[in-house]
């Protein structure tokens, strides 16, 4: 019990940290637009990250210093163009008549393809799951392990589903075309800050 909740409180505090992908699913669960499956997709890539992380295999894409910059560069640029594309949005205001409607912004296979693309492009989520609470596991038994991977899973669990179906107590502020001003040029530069820092990362690490 002590390691699930040890599991728990690590992965926990890790993946409540506000980033690109918490920022995604914020507001696609505002805007209603497939929130079960970009939750369930955050989670799944959660559960096969922590899940080679807790096993030790992230120590292959970890020490390589060709891979980890190819996925600094492909993130910093696809986080740019999101970013920028949000600047836009709050320019436009288009969101504001989106939330009032019903159906669905986006097909599932697109919304899908997106989150996969916010989340697998990020190479924070691979520090955050792979490395740091791989590194803790490593210092667990087999038995111990276990109990630690289920509780980390928990708390991702939770998380992702909490902010996508919970975002929508937050409809009312957002039916206001000011509130989707705030918020797309908070995630604007929200996604610009964290391109810079993969590109800088990438940099020095060539």
């Amino acid at each position: 019990m002590n390691e699930l909740l040890r599991g728990a409180l690590i992965s926990g505090s890790l993946i409540i940290a506000i980033g690109a992908q918490n920022a995604f699913v914020l507001k696609q669960g505002l805007l209603k637009n497939n929130i079960f499956w970009v939750s369930l997709t955050c989670f799944l890539c959660d559960l096969f990250l922590i899940f080679i992380g807790v096993l030790g295999v992230g120590s292959i894409i970890s020490s390589s210093t060709i891979a980890t910059v190819t996925l600094a560069l492909a993130g910093g640029l696809f986080l740019g163009i999101y970013g920028l594309k949000s600047f836009r949005s709050a320019l436009l205001m288009s969101n504001a008549i989106d939330i009032n409607n019903d159906t669905e912004i986006f097909p599932i296979q697109k919304t899908i393809l997106l989150t996969l693309a916010i989340t697998l492009l990020n190479p924070h989520v691979y520090l955050d799951t792979i490395v740091i609470v791989g590194g803790v596991a490593g210092t667990l038994t087999w038995d111990e392990k276990i109990h630690f991977l289920i509780g980390a899973l928990i708390a991702s669990f939770i998380w992702f589903f909490g902010i996508g179906y919970g975002s929508r107590w937050l409809i009312p502020i957002f039916k206001k075309p000011l509130a989707w001003r705030i918020l797309d040029f908070g995630i604007g530069c929200l996604m610009i800050w964290l391109s810079y820092q993969l590109f800088q990362f990438a940099f020095i690490s060539m």
